[in-house]
């Protein structure tokens, strides 16, 4: 029996149009900033790619590529005009390295707690980061509802939607944060939307003087080619989710394209220990940490017990998951459990 592979949320498979076109590219490479014939190909090229991930996504402001979401992190919270800064008590990882030093949001009842962040921009205009959808359970935070109430306090709201991009509409945010291995384009490649240029510090270099580094181009028009045919509609994994509940499980998340499932008696560990042996990829928190044996900071800021929490592992769907697989998966979760 082949492999299953339900990880998506860590990184999804290529996409054949992505990788037709970063081959296509490979062909005829130049620097986009050289001033001969091949090089205003090349920035031909870069800019066409460019005007259609907005397009794909809908964004009507600028867009700058980086080196994936953590690079396009980085700047949000690091160039913005605003030096103050406000995270989510959920957000991935990568946001508390880029911003150690930000006053953090609690979350209440699985959503960012409007009260706190009206009391906390209270002191003053922020730069404010939440997330789309949360890596480890699927969580879907009410981003457009806090838009106004950051900008009337003078803030600026980034959203880091690396989950969400290319499978739900972008939130009303002033910066959002994208992946392209998330969505089927290749890995090395994310883009950093910003509604307005004069909301961050120019650094110099390439991308209009916002970030430093010769653009790579094959992996952008392969980001480009991902998106082209469409928004990803992952197969219903409602009757899983059903199984799991009847067979004494809890659900630590039930996002659309991420499930967080706790077994009862077996550990995270043992589990994936068990899902790998029988041929399926399943992982246990974010990709980033999902080494380690620390306990999940997301699913504590959650309200997760740490006893359940010790018990979850996440499921997460792409643009190559099949309802054949999905049901493949809940009969080796019922075995395993039982």
């Amino acid at each position: 029996m082949p492999r299953i592979y339900l990880d998506h949320a860590a990184t999804t498979p290529m996409r054949p149009e992505a990788k037709a076109a970063m081959a296509a590219a490979l062909e005829r490479w130049a620097n986009p900033s050289s001033p001969h014939a091949e090089g205003r190909a090349a920035r031909a090229a870069l800019e066409g790619a460019r005007a259609r991930i907005k397009a794909a996504l809908g964004w009507p402001g600028e867009l700058i590529f980086t080196s994936g979401a953590s690079e396009a992190l980085w700047i949000a919270l690091n160039r913005a005009k605003l030096k103050r800064r406000i995270v989510s008590a959920v957000e991935h990882d990568a946001v508390f390295r880029a911003a150690p030093d930000a006053e953090v949001l609690p979350v209440r009842e699985g959503a960012v707690n409007a009260e706190a962040l009206t009391e906390l921009l209270a002191g003053g205009p922020a730069v404010v980061a939440v997330q789309h959808v949360n890596s480890e359970t699927g969580e879907v935070q009410p981003v457009d509802a806090l838009t106004e109430q950051v900008r009337a306090a003078g803030g600026v709201l980034v959203s880091d939607c690396a989950q969400s991009a290319g499978k739900l509409k972008l939130p009303d945010a002033d910066m959002v944060i994208i992946s392209a291995h998330k969505l089927g384009g290749p890995p090395g490649i994310g883009a950093l939307l910003v509604r307005d240029f004069g909301l961050i510090e120019a650094m110099g270099g390439h991308e209009f003087g916002y970030r430093q580094g010769t653009e790579n181009l094959p992996a952008i028009l392969g980001f480009a080619a991902a998106l082209a045919p469409g928004a990803i509609v992952p197969p219903d994994g409602a009757a899983m989710m059903q199984a799991v509940r009847d067979a004494g499980g809890a659900v630590v998340g039930d996002g659309a394209f991420i499930k967080a499932i706790a077994m009862p008696g077996k550990s995270a560990a043992a589990q994936l220990i068990r899902f790998d042996a029988m041929g399926f990829a399943v992982s246990a928190g974010s990709a980033c940490s999902s080494g380690t044996l620390k306990r999940s900071r997301a699913l504590a800021a959650f309200g997760v017990p740490e006893e359940v929490a010790a018990r979850t592992i996440r499921v997460s769907f792409g643009w190559s998951t099949t309802a054949q697989e999905i049901d493949a998966f809940r009969d080796a979760w019922l075995e395993v459990a039982r």
